[in-house]
């Protein structure tokens, strides 16, 4: 029996990924990631290189879009520690045929999902809870020479945040160009 619930999504790539939990009187245990598991659901071999973990005090506090261009492009693989998130990534990758596309999920401490993010994908997400933890998985080390981003409220990618008029972020992340303005790095390789 699969340790893995996985869920694909029309864009290609991304899978929604919930770990299966074995619970009794003292809680519960959950293998969150496995080299195993992972290949046994079909998903893509990556190595992961580095740990990652944001806490955010406020509720609305967005995070992205972010990505990080060729050749340290990073694929992630998000889960939310503590509290409540609403997960969201758009398709950036030239002639794909989803290019612009968003994709949005909640992922939750209770509910344990995490969301793999390949790489092509400019990623962010926006706190619903107080005190959120998020850890994240990464494919290649940080190198904010080659960081990226994607205007968070950009028109074009639709994503439907839950919380707009609540967002507290960066001011970097105000000045990102939006799909129409943006020069990819990633191309689509079908």
């Amino acid at each position: 029996m699969s340790n893995l619930t996985v869920t694909r999504f029309d864009l290609p790539g991304p899978a929604l990924i919930t770990p299966k939990r074995n619970g009794d009187d003292r809680g519960w245990f959950a293998q969150v990631w496995s080299a195993a598991d992972w290949a046994e659901a079909g998903l893509p071999e990556t190595v992961w290189v580095q740990d990652n973990e944001a806490f955010s005090a406020a509720p609305g506090t967005l995070r992205g879009l972010h990505f990080q261009a060729p050749p340290q492009a990073q694929a992630k693989l998000v889960h939310c520690v503590r509290g409540e998130i609403f997960d969201a990534i758009v398709d950036i990758r030239k002639g794909s045929p989803t290019y612009g596309k968003s994709l949005g999920v909640h992922l939750s401490a209770k509910g344990g999902e995490q969301l793999y993010v390949p790489e092509g994908f400019a990623h962010g997400y926006q706190t619903l809870r107080t005190d959120t933890r998020v850890a994240y998985k990464v494919s290649a080390p940080y190198a904010p020479e080659i960081e990226g981003g994607l205007f968070w409220a950009d028109v074009e990618a639709a994503i439907d945040w839950p919380k707009p008029q609540d967002v507290v972020m960066a001011g970097r992340d105000f000045n990102w160009p939006g799909l129409a303005d943006l020069d990819s790095p990633f191309s689509f390789s079908g």
